[in-house]
């Protein structure tokens, strides 16, 4: 049996931050639903080895907090091909009490987290505008809707993509583009790994999320696919939370 509207064949995607962790699932998913990935991030001896292990998938190595190497990385993509659906998906976290955040660290998270998402979706889109159809899927967080002690900046970052998620579908569905964010909750990913060997964290983790549990990077490959499909052509603006429950139990 199959099913059309979730089918990605002869689609081309490019996923920012996507040598490991959810970056690399989403990548992977996607390819397994007939996308070819283009995968992105700064160590080019990771990405080839990440690249290598989906098939057909190509890597593009830029630095996405970079408005210029953001500009010629996508260029080089499209010089290969059409960008039909893009994932801002590369992201940094930060955990220290407010009060002693260092500065370096905010502007670093802000490039990160925020920055590079227009940097990069800015180009795709004017691509996608001039072909009248394409999918943006920004990756936010339960972090946009929440926050806990330690990482407020982050919180703040993820917020933002939240909004201008919500801004990029403002001003482009009208060109036939569907922009919405992912946001998943708590996951065992690399960057979360010194919480997910923290027992204290687990078990605070396990109750207050009604799956109780961490999530596996790949239960979110069924919301990405959605929201780079053709299942999701009238989905615009909004943020789909991948969450255990969070977000219902407040």
């Amino acid at each position: 049996m199959s099913f059309p509207l979730f089918d990605l064949s002869g689609r081309r995607a490019l996923v920012t931050g996507s040598s490991q962790g959810i970056g690399l699932a989403l990548a992977a998913g996607l390819a397994a639903h007939g996308a070819t990935v283009v995968l992105n991030g700064r160590d080019e001896g990771k990405l080839a080895a990440a690249a290598a292990g989906i098939p057909g998938a190509g890597a593009a190595a830029f630095d996405v907090t970079d408005p210029d190497a953001a500009a010629a990385g996508v260029a080089a993509v499209l010089a290969a091909g059409p960008i039909d659906i893009l994932v801002n998906n590369a992201g940094m976290q930060f955990r220290t009490p407010l009060e002693d955040f260092p500065v370096e660290r905010w502007q670093q998270l802000l490039a990160t987290n925020v920055s590079s998402v227009f940097y990069v979706s800015q180009p795709v889109a004017r691509h996608m505008i001039a072909r009248g159809r394409g999918k943006i899927v920004n990756i936010a967080s339960v972090q946009s809707e929440l926050a806990r002690p330690g990482i407020a900046p982050y919180t703040a970052t993820k917020g933002a993509v939240r909004n201008l998620t919500r801004g990029m579908a403002t001003d482009w569905a009208r060109h036939g583009l569907q922009i919405n964010a992912l946001a998943p909750g708590y996951f065992e990913t690399p960057l979360n790994q010194a919480l997910v060997d923290d027992p204290a964290f687990s078990e605070w983790l396990a109750k207050r999320t009604p799956a109780g549990r961490w999530g596996k990077v790949e239960e979110l490959v069924g919301a990405a696919v959605f929201l780079a499909s053709d299942a999701s052509s009238f989905v615009n603006g909004h943020t789909l939370y991948v969450d255990g429950g969070i977000t219902a139990s407040l």
